[in-house]
């Protein structure tokens, strides 16, 4: 169906004009959010910055996001004071405030119309207080005025909340198009290699290699695989979300911790209420949307959906996201990756770190943020999970043989399927016609995972995406998927 956001904003046009006699300072690869971002941060110090954009500005997440603006990163700082002490808590704290500030400041200036409202945010719990209570805790340690309350709009009792005011919510497309047309932009035109100070680009039925001095990977989730290897220092994650007409509004923004998680926002005359959250390619069952309506339903017996989507979200070894030059041997690569749920502030605070770096200046959320970082304590535990999810995957695909045949499949399914020694992924429309592609993921060749929710073939190891029909949706993966003989 499309997210409320892709419904309600007049899309944004990048430039055609042909690429290969430009020269520039910086290449931007990926137009969402944080590419945008960065590109109109540098080109206000002077310099000349492109961004190279595979589908059109704010196709990705940007455009699948609920929109909250906040430095409320769900249970974090109690988790980032035991893991990387007070003054790194601190600073990761300043960094996403200093982001809402930012954004107000910019809407204000240039005179944006994206909905732009201040509101205070909530964590709640409505299974026990503890953890709640222990965060607001965590905060006051690092001079967040943050207070605990079992008082909220919402329309069920929570045993306890944990509420920062001065957080913000907005349409994120509507402030995309707004400040992207304010940089050169060229949708349509991916990035398919990148060497040392080189990006090899598609322009139409034009290959050519462009030189520039800096490059910055903004792509949600880097398409290089070496150097850096963030394919082991990431997952990706999906969650789902409903956009209800007739459902009332609310003056603060949500997210609960308990076992439900149902986040809830308001924009205009529409709840927007989300939830559902699942590793990517781990999702045999589907249901999700069902799980939220019926909550709908059971909240608001008299609202109806006006939209439906789904999110993904880059998840880091400890939590923080990887901001920064792309590894050691490539000094003029940065990245910005790994927002987990939270790309808005993300977004803002990469474009302002990664400007301070090509510029040569101190930035001090350095330590912080760095891809270099080793925080072994908030890590081991979580590398070691992703690496066994990944071998088993990779195992599965060379080893494992399924028993479902294809005609075995009921009408508007999809599963694995063995045919002439090999695997097939395989999906039958609701008029019983039938749709393959190899079950292997051309990114690193786990085998692929039917999502029943969207009809859509997922990667468990690094959470590319494909439709049934084979094409890409979501990366790393910068490949179709290949179809049987």
């Amino acid at each position: 169906m499309g997210s409320i956001w892709q419904k309600t904003a007049e899309v944004s046009k990048g430039s055609t004009d042909p690429l290969m006699t430009v020269k520039p300072d910086v290449i931007v690869i990926g137009g969402g959010l944080a590419g945008i971002l960065t590109a109109f941060l540098l080109q206000e110090q002077g310099k000349k910055v492109i961004v190279l954009e595979a589908d059109t500005v704010g196709s990705g997440q940007t455009g699948h996001t609920t929109a909250k603006v906040t430095s409320q990163h769900g249970l974090i700082y109690e988790k980032l004071i035991q893991t990387v002490g007070e003054k790194q808590a601190g600073q990761y704290f300043a960094a996403n405030q200093y982001a809402i500030d930012c954004y107000q400041d910019m809407i204000t200036s240039y005179q944006i119309e994206c909905g732009w409202k201040m509101a205070p945010a909530y964590l709640y719990d409505t299974e026990d207080d503890r953890r709640i209570r222990r965060e607001v805790e965590a905060a006051k340690r690092l001079g967040i005025r943050a207070s605990f309350t079992t008082e909220t709009e919402l329309p069920f009792p929570v045993k306890g909340a944990i509420c920062f005011r001065n957080q913000a919510s907005f349409h994120p497309l509507k402030f995309l198009y707004g400040i992207a047309g304010k940089v050169s932009v060229y949708e349509q035109t991916p990035a398919i290699a990148v060497e040392e100070n080189r990006v090899r680009i598609r322009q139409g039925a034009e290959n050519f290699w462009l030189e520039t001095k800096a490059v910055v990977f903004a792509t949600h989730y880097p398409f290089l695989n070496r150097p850096g290897y963030y394919f082991t220092r990431m997952h990706q994650e999906r969650s789902y979300a409903l956009a209800l007409k007739n459902a009332g509004s609310l003056e603060g923004l949500y997210l609960g911790v308990d076992t439900r998680g149902l986040s809830l926002r308001s924009h205009e005359d529409y709840i927007i209420l989300a939830g559902g959250n699942h590793r990517t390619g781990d999702h045999k069952t589907g249901g999700q949307y069902e799980g939220l309506m019926r909550a709908a339903k059971h909240f608001w017996p008299e609202c109806s959906v006006a939209a439906r989507w789904s999110a993904q979200d880059c998840m880091t070894l400890d939590g923080i996201p990887y901001i920064g030059p792309y590894s050691n041997a490539r000094p003029d690569w940065y990245v910005a990756t790994g927002f987990q749920k939270w790309g808005m502030t993300g977004s803002m605070v990469a474009a302002r770190m990664i400007t301070d770096q090509i510029m040569k200046r101190d930035n001090p959320w350095q330590a912080v943020f760095s891809p270099k970082r080793k925080n072994i304590k908030a890590s081991a535990k979580t590398f070691f999970t992703n690496s066994g999810i990944a071998a088993r995957n990779l195992c599965k695909e060379k080893f494992w043989y399924p028993k479902e045949k294809a005609e075995q499949l009921p009408v508007d399914h999809g599963g694995v399927v063995e045919w002439n020694e090999k695997k097939l992924g395989v999906y039958k429309d609701e008029q019983g016609e039938v749709f393959c592609v190899l079950a292997k993921c051309p990114h690193m060749g786990c085998q692929l995972e039917w999502n029943p929710d969207e009809k859509s073939w997922d990667c468990p190891c690094h959470g590319s995406r494909f439709d049934y029909h084979g094409n890409l949706i979501d990366n790393p993966a910068q490949t179709d998927c290949c179809r049987p003989e």
